[in-house]
């Protein structure tokens, strides 16, 4: 408990915490928010429903952290149940948000403010277009292809995020890109010799998907008020 709290490990944050530490969990948010935000807007494709999923995480993780027995990372553990509450959305939602694109003024919300106002029709469209595909995929694909395609994880943190051994990672990645690709191979042979960077980590060359973006704004740091989310570390 001597270290300052910004400077403490996340192992340490989360021991106390239940520890009683009143300021721990909020610089846990604040380290990992903008990441976990990413993950649930790209898996959900809607600002709502990613702001109330990473919420509802939060909270678990606020309540549950006397469960955490440091077999993984925190950010694993954090990263692990924000992807069940967004699996929990999807699940529960499958047909009412069977064409989540449809909806522009909602697609807006997932474009950068600038992107919104000034992106050419083309990248609009390909987002379009992307979202659309990635709803076709059932959860467990969806989920997978996000987090190793989007975000760039290995496929080994991937595995520990979502509870289910490597090859079942691979295994549904490759029937979602398998699913995905007839539906994406034109946006592919569009943006060839585009500029590939596009931030993901550790992101694979040539990866099927390709990202979406997200909204930056930094949101708060209180758990019980994450809503509205935050951009990309």
């Amino acid at each position: 408990m001597d270290r300052p709290t910004a400077t403490a490990s996340d192992q340490d944050l989360l021991a106390r915490h239940v520890a009683g530490d009143p300021d721990a969990f909020g610089e846990l948010v604040r380290r990992h928010r903008d990441r976990l935000w990413a993950v649930a807007l790209r898996t959900l494709g809607d600002r709502e429903e990613a702001a109330d999923a990473v919420q509802d995480a939060l909270l678990s993780a606020f309540r549950a952290a006397h469960t955490f027995q440091g077999r993984s990372a925190v950010t694993t553990w954090l990263h692990r149940i924000t992807v069940n509450a967004c699996l929990d959305r999807l699940r529960k939602s499958a047909v009412r948000r069977s064409s989540p694109v449809d909806d522009t003024d909602r697609f807006e919300q997932l474009l950068e403010p600038h992107e919104s106002a000034e992106a050419p029709a083309e990248r609009q469209d390909l987002h379009r277009q992307l979202l659309a595909a990635l709803a076709t995929l059932a959860p467990e694909q969806r989920a997978a292809l996000v987090l190793v395609d989007m975000q760039g994880y290995p496929v080994a943190e991937a595995a520990l995020v979502l509870g289910v051994p490597a090859g079942t990672v691979k295994s549904r990645c490759a029937r979602g890109r398998a699913r995905l690709l007839p539906l994406l191979t034109h946006l592919r042979a569009d943006t060839v010799g585009s500029d590939p960077s596009d931030g993901g980590r550790n992101r694979t060359p040539g990866a099927s998907v390709p990202p979406v973006s997200e909204p930056a704004d930094p949101g708060p740091t209180d758990p019980t008020a994450v809503k509205g989310g935050g951009g990309r570390a």
